[in-house]
Order: C-alpha cells, then sequence, then structure tokens
C-alpha cells in the first residue's frame, strides 16, 4: 500500500490522540504498535539514548515519562510529511503537555503543568507505521520550569515555543508543489550562505543572510540560547556566540532540507561537527574538544523570507562532549550547591 502525505499526517495526529487516551499499560502498548512497526528504533536525546523494539520503548521511554505526568497528551504545533532519502517522513514540532505529578531524570517535580517542547521525525513503512524515530526533547527548558536552572543566564528569551504565526503549521492536505520547492530552494540558499563565513564576526557579511530573513523574523532557540528577534537579535544573541566557539563548524551547509507549502525542515543526527575553540556560547570557556551537534530546524516562508525558525539542540549531549554533567549540576542548583 502507498502512504500519500495527507493520509500519513491524519493517521499520526489519530492514532496520537489515541494512544495518550489510552487507559493501562497494556492498552498504551496495543496502541502504540498502531504507530510504530514491532522492530522500530527510537533515538531520543541524552541521557536516553536508543531503544529498538516496541518493548524496549514502553519499558525505557514511555513508562517513566507517563509515570512523571500521568495525563500525558502530545499538542502539534507544525506537522509534514515529506520526502527524505527515497522514504516519507513525518515531521512534527510541539510540545508534550501534562501535570508533572513526580520526578523525571532528576528533575524535581512541580505539582502542575509543564510544556516539554519537542520535534520528531519518523520514517513511514507502506502502512503508516515508524520504523525509524529521530526525538528531540528541550530537557533544560523542563528543568527552568522546575525552577532548577544549571546554567548561565540565556542571552535570548526563555518562553514557551510559540505557534506558527499563522496558524497554519499542521498542514491537513497535500502542499501546492511549487511553493515547497520554493521554500526548500530558498532555504537552501540560506543554509550555503552560513558556509561563506569568513571570520569578519563583527558584521557578518559575508554570509549575506539579510538577503533571507524577514525584517521582522523571530528565531526560536533551545533553553540556554533563547529566542531573538530580528537579524540583528539572532546575530548577537545566538550566531555571534556560536561561531566564536565553533569557527570551524561544518555540515549545515550540505543538509538536505524538503519542504512542504511555506514550512521548511531539516535534522541530523548528528547535524554538525566543530571544535569548541573559544569562549563565549552559553557562557561556557573553551574546552579545546572535537564534538558533533544534534540539530532540527523548521521554518516558516513568507513571500520571498523566512520569517520564523524553530531550532531543537541536543544540548545535554553537546554539554556531555565538553565534559559538563548538566544533570548533575541541576542537582548542585537543587539542593542551593550553586549560587543563582
Amino acid at each position: 500500500m502507498k502512504l500519500d502525505p495527507s493520509a500519513a499526517k491524519r493517521l499520526l495526529l489519530e492514532r496520537a490522540a489515541v494512544l495518550h487516551d489510552s487507559r493501562g499499560a497494556s492498552a498504551f502498548a496495543r496502541n502504540l504498535r498502531g504507530l510504530c512497526a514491532e522492530n522500530a528504533r527510537l533515538r531520543a536525546p541524552h541521557p536516553l539514548g536508543e531503544f529498538s523494539g516496541v518493548g524496549a520503548m514502553m519499558n525505557g521511554f514511555w513508562n517513566p515519562l507517563r509515570r512523571a505526568f500521568p495525563d500525558l497528551e502530545r499538542r502539534f504545533d507544525i506537522l509534514l510529511c515529506v520526502p527524505l532519502a527515497r522514504r516519507r517522513w513525518t515531521c512534527a514540532m510541539g510540545h508534550f503537555v501534562g501535570t508533572f505529578a513526580r520526578d523525571y531524570l532528576d528533575i524535581p517535580a512541580t505539582g502542575g503543568a509543564v510544556f516539554l517542547r519537542h520535534a520528531e521525525f519518523r520514517r513511514l513503512t507502506p502502512d503508516g507505521r515508524a520504523d525509524e524515530i529521530v526525538l528531540f526533547m528541550d530537557f533544560p527548558d523542563l528543568m527552568r520550569q522546575a525552577d532548577v536552572w544549571p546554567l548561565p543566564p540565556s542571552l535570548g528569551a526563555e518562553m514557551l515555543f510559540p505557534s506558527p504565526a499563522t496558524q497554519d503549521g499542521v498542514i491537513p492536505t497535500d502542499a501546492d508543489p511549487r511553493e515547497s520547492e520554493k521554500t526548500s530552494a530558498l532555504v537552501g540558499a540560506m543554509l550555503r550562505g552560513l558556509s561563506e563565513y569568513r571570520g569578519d564576526l563583527a558584521e557578518l557579511k559575508s554570509m549575506g543572510q539579510e538577503r533571507f530573513w524577514h525584517p521582522r523574523m523571530m528565531w526560536h532557540g533551545p533553553a540556554g540560547i533563547g529566542t531573538t528577534r530580528g537579524l540583528r537579535g539572532f546575530q548577537d544573541f545566538h550566531q555571534r556566540p556560536f561561531l566564536a566557539a565553533f569557527p570551524d563548524r561544518r555540515g549545515a551547509e550540505k543538509a538536505a532540507c524538503p519542504a512542504e507549502g511555506m514550512y521548511g525542515v531539516s535534522f541530523g543526527w548528528p547535524a554538525m561537527r566543530m571544535t569548541h575553540s573559544g569562549g563565549g556560547w552559553m557562557g561556557l570557556p573553551p574546552t579545546g574538544r572535537k564534538l558533533t551537534m544534534r540539530v532540527a530546524d523548521f521554518w516558516r516562508r513568507e513571500g520571498d523570507w523566512l520569517r520564523e525558525n524553530w531550532v531543537f539542540i541536543d544540548i545535554p549531549d553537546v554539554l556531555r562532549q565538553m565534559g559538563l554533567d548538566i544533570f548533575a549540576r541541576m542537582q548542585l542548583a537543587r539542593t542551593g550547591g550553586l549560587r543563582r
């Protein structure tokens, strides 16, 4: 059976709703099999790791998450279905929402509502189930909501990831392929421009990013970096610190950037390789270590401009490679061992 993009998205929305309405572990596992092939692999952010097969996903990923958030549900702000490497992938961005009733990954429960932002990429089989899942979850933002922030203050604003300003990120039907091609081309040109950086850190003119971004662009970064407004805000609060810390970074300019309508997407596990040779990124000193970075991006095009960009980085994994255990540092914040 050949699954078209619209049907794939409808299936995910319907099956995800049924999944989170499941009562009891056996019903949840049964409904999870409606979303995943029996031997599916889940790649989850640090410190969770990888899980092979539905049973391992249940025991290692879903059961601890559901114990911590017993009324868990998912909200989708963007949902695309795009071709990538000769397969169809659903690409979703949004939040897990629930009452934080029990500690999770040693992050202290708040007893109140939390929004755990996530991005999920699912490689589809012909029947609409996934045999490969790549999942980003912003654990540092959950620490922020639990008031155990373990890092220097973010340069950007920390807030809930907003849905697209146009409120059309969940695309119910097939998009105009001409619009998809235009979005993909614009994102690709922007990413290639990033590779033109020539060390002009003060001005950043060599990358020519003003050609691609709307004057009132919004860049929504992960916790630890934060949200910025306009190209100047993006450059001051993210791009310059990032380039100073990782001047030899590579990989983003070669990323595949499929699109559906006005939305483009890219992800890599890892997406980039670099050396941490400079200081300032997230307020951290250079370590001289070679690193990889898991990154996912969603873009919204408006006319000839990129207007919004939502960015996910597996920050705990990057910090682990730098020699910093963010979860151990969180415990110091939790017990009063850090001066904040």
